[in-house]
């Protein structure tokens, strides 16, 4: 199993990190031979890859959580979706530059190892791979806490049967990635697929509503606790009292760490190229097309509902929660089922989200295990003979099925509260070091001019950089947000340093083992 330590050492056609810029750069390896060293199967295509990012990003915070952003800035949320998603996809060509260079690397993570060293690679990986797990058990509890509110909607009370869902839910989606990554690929197409038709629906259902100029009388909303007020449909709702900032500039800000939240983990298809058919050619494709995918799912989603439900008519209910929006929409064009039918595509979104979450917790693990000195973990980076880390897939679902029973236990639950929350943290951190890793790329011997090359590479990557630690200081502007951010530079600083520490002490130890044998 050298493949993967191999690769991290800067084998398989990628070549000694040069700190000058090179001349005339590197030549382009084949795909063949890189993946000589590649024990996985390519079995994604790019209907697989396309609908993998567009999965792993519109998630349950665009259907259940877009009331908040409204509510938080008005019509000016759309700028933020706008100008956060440029930013997201300057971060994508940089992870798709890297990738194009060496398709058999399993994780983008590996470059952060090449190009800044064995300690930022080992912190970047393993909170990574922690956060990932972290994310999945918020997700499973999701997943259940959805199932019992769309069998509510029928009279049927599952509440007590929450822990046999969630393990029902995650054996089927532990089946599914241990069956073949072509399996995996083909349920996320579909589930993809599920959350889109959602989506265009309700666009299609705002659309009609317009153009009969639509009146609708005061409703009880599901979810929300106070009658929703009469209203009508129509353009003027969009623009009505429009400001950039209606609720304070603070409230501005604070809307872009949201909107950050719901483009997370669009990164997950740095995760699949490894096992994608013609790597080459659809990893370009899938990045340069995915943004605007997203951004108009996103922002085409978020003007219809405005231009149904004015943006003042989002209010907190008294626990602070929000109605989904979808539902008002359904439920004011007379489609009182619409709840029912909502939830229903929730449950699919988090599952969704879930099985991302397991193939690439199990696609890390498995590069972690592969590179690590360690024996014991050396036995999980092995891959089955249905050519994928099943050993690893395994270990990170038995900790996310941890979830019930850390939910359970009062003083445990407090500290994954903190620590799933610091998990944007860690992301950011991830982020920035992904682009610094790109930057040393573009400066060492193996640059390939000719790859998928980011345009105006120092300016735009400075500019993404920039950004993610713009975001990173609003996490301190909030109540609700601030022990996240302080809990990530503990871990950053603690964990960080433990790494660049180790990595030193084997640094020196190795080039006293070597002085000693000369």
């Amino acid at each position: 199993m050298g493949g993967g330590h191999n690769r991290s050492n800067g084998s398989n056609g990628l070549g000694g990190g040069s700190s000058e810029p090179a001349e005339g750069g590197s030549r382009l390896t084949s795909v063949e031979s890189l993946d000589k060293g590649n024990e996985m199967a390519r079995g994604l295509n790019n209907r697989h890859v396309q609908f993998i990012a567009i999965g792993g990003t519109i998630g349950t915070g665009l259907f259940l959580g877009s009331g908040k952003s409204i509510a938080l800035t008005g019509p000016s949320i759309i700028f933020v979706y706008i100008g956060v998603g440029v930013i997201m996809f300057l971060l994508m060509r940089a992870i798709g530059e890297l990738m194009y260079r060496d398709p058999s690397q399993h994780t983008f993570i590996n470059f952060i190892t090449r190009y800044l060293g064995n300690g930022w690679g080992t912190f970047a990986g393993w909170s990574y791979w922690i956060v990932l797990v972290l994310i999945g058990m918020s997700e499973i509890t999701a997943v259940s806490t959805y199932f019992i509110t769309f069998f509510d909607t029928f009279g049927m009370d599952l509440s007590h049967w929450k822990w046999l869902i969630e393990l029902c839910f995650l054996a089927a989606l532990v089946t599914i990635n241990l069956i073949a990554v072509k399996v995996f690929g083909e349920v996320e197409f579909w589930f993809s697929m599920i959350k889109i038709t959602l989506i265009c629906a309700m666009i299609a259902t705002a659309v009609v509503m317009i153009v009969i100029g639509y009146h609708y009388p005061a409703v009880q909303i599901h979810g929300v606790d106070h009658v929703s007020p009469a209203g009508h449909a129509g353009f003027d709702n969009l623009f009505a009292n429009f400001s950039f900032a209606p609720n304070g500039w603070m409230a501005f800000l604070m809307s872009f760490q949201m909107v950050f939240f719901a483009y997370e983990m669009i990164e997950f298809v740095g995760v699949t190229v490894s096992e994608t058919k013609n790597p080459r050619k659809v990893l370009p494709k899938a990045i340069n097309e995915i943004i605007v995918r997203v951004l108009i799912f996103y922002v085409g989603a978020l003007v219809a509902i405005m231009c149904i439900v004015p943006w003042t008519s989002f209010k907190p209910n008294k626990d602070g929660s929000f109605a989904s929006p979808f539902i008002m929409v359904f439920q004011y064009a007379g489609l009182n089922w619409a709840s029912a039918l909502v939830f229903f595509v929730v449950i699919t979104a988090a599952s969704s989200a879930l099985n991302s979450l397991l193939y690439s917790a199990g696609r890390h693990l498995y590069q972690l295990s592969e590179v690590s000195p360690n024996p014991m973990l050396n036995k999980l980076g092995k891959v089955s003979d249905r050519k994928v880390p099943a050993r690893a897939i395994l270990v990170s679902a038995a900790l996310i099925l941890l979830s019930p029973i850390v939910n359970a236990i009062p003083g445990v639950s407090g500290a994954f509260v903190l620590f799933s929350s610091a998990s944007s943290a860690v992301f950011l951190f991830i982020y920035i070091l992904t682009l610094l890793a790109h930057r040393r790329y573009r400066r060492s011997a193996d640059f390939i001019p000719d790859g998928f090359v980011m345009p105006a590479w120092k300016v735009l990557n400075t500019v993404a950089i920039v950004f993610f630690v713009f975001i990173y200081l609003t996490l301190f502007l909030a109540d609700d947000t601030r022990n996240s951010a302080i809990a990530g530079l503990v871990w950053l600083v603690g964990f960080g340093g433990f790494s660049m520490l180790r990595e030193r002490y084997r640094s020196r130890d190795l080039k006293a083992a070597l002085e000693h044998k000369e």
